[in-house]
């Protein structure tokens, strides 16, 4: 066993790979690199330069392997899941958390994708499967670390239920903001799930006959509905849930959400924490001066996104009431 664990540490599962009828999952070996960039693959990007990662080929391993691996590794134990509606703060939060040195912040691993998303497993199988990968996403590779921590694609929504099953004792929050705010930034830019087919509609419980009739904009105001009702189902039936509103000031959703997770961390901490919310959410050497967006940008009928709004922000007025 100490042999495994000593070929295993600091090796992390990035990708599942399903070739002629067979699952593999594909290894990335991580040295001393932490999680500490605002998305997970540009942390891998980094990783990719050590000699480890440099050669011709790849480590990679059958399901078993990484069940059986996982369990032979010390890792921190899971604190909280983030879901989101993207361009709502996230990444700041997952920023500042990523300032503590005790925290594992992960954000937006795609492996946790792969499977969520995979055709190939029974449920328990994937249950499994899931629970392995977080072990190895949370192995305790610095002395001082003790939370670990994941933000989840902002799609992964639609899988709170199943993750809740998995996760019976975990809190849960939900991170969402003012449409026109999170339509104009994708508008600006879109994000690869407000295009659509590059994710498919089905994920987001939409017809492939309906994007026909859609513009870009009537699409992407769509898919944030979905996603605000999913909040809402979500929240309807769960008891280990929290709203929390960028609207409200990061400030507070920090505060709010390392209150949550009853992880006691140090007056010092709290405030390398907030102190992060003066810089750039994606760039830390950029100050950040807060974003807007005019009006006119959009072009598109919002009556139905902003009831759904409304019912968030009844839920997040109540969440404060506690």
């Amino acid at each position: 066993m100490e042999n495994v664990k000593d070929f295993i540490s600091n090796w992390i599962p990035i990708k599942l790979i399903e070739k002629e009828n067979e699952v593999y999952f594909e290894w990335i070996y991580f040295s001393d690199i932490p999680f500490a960039d605002p998305f997970f693959e540009e942390t891998i990007a980094k990783c990719k330069s050590h000699n480890y990662n440099s050669k011709p080929f790849k480590l990679v391993s059958t399901p078993e392997n990484l069940i059986d691996w996982s369990k032979k590794l010390d890792f921190v134990e899971l604190k909280g899941l983030v879901f989101h509606v993207s361009r709502c703060g996230s990444t700041m939060l997952s920023q500042s958390l990523a300032t503590s040195a005790e925290n594992i912040m992960v954000s937006e691993a795609p492996i946790i994708d792969d499977i969520l998303r995979s055709n190939f497993f029974d449920e328990d199988t994937k249950t499994v499967l899931l629970e392995s990968v977080i072990r190895l996403l949370g192995q305790k590779r610095f002395p001082e670390q003790k939370n670990l921590i994941i933000k989840l694609d902002a799609w992964s929504i639609f899988k709170a239920s199943y993750l809740r099953s998995v996760f019976p004792e975990i809190p849960f929050a939900l991170l969402y903001r003012n449409p026109g705010e999170v339509l104009r930034s994708h508008q600006k830019q879109a994000g690869m799930h407000m295009v659509p087919n590059i994710i498919p509609s089905s994920v987001f419980g939409i017809a492939s006959k309906e994007i026909q009739e859609l513009s870009l904009q009537q699409y992407q105001a769509l898919v944030l509905e979905k996603y605000f009702q999913g909040f809402l189902d979500f929240y309807e039936i769960d008891n280990n849930v929290i709203m929390l509103n960028y609207n409200d000031g990061m400030k507070n959703v920090i505060e709010r959400f390392v209150s949550f997770i009853d992880v006691d961390f140090s007056e010092n901490e709290i405030n390398l924490m907030l102190e992060r919310l003066k810089k750039h959410s994606k760039n830390e050497n950029a100050v950040f001066t807060g974003d807007s967006y005019k009006d006119d940008v959009l072009s598109v009928n919002l009556s139905e996104v902003n009831l759904l709004h409304e019912k968030l922000n009844a839920n997040f007025i109540e969440d404060l009431a506690r």
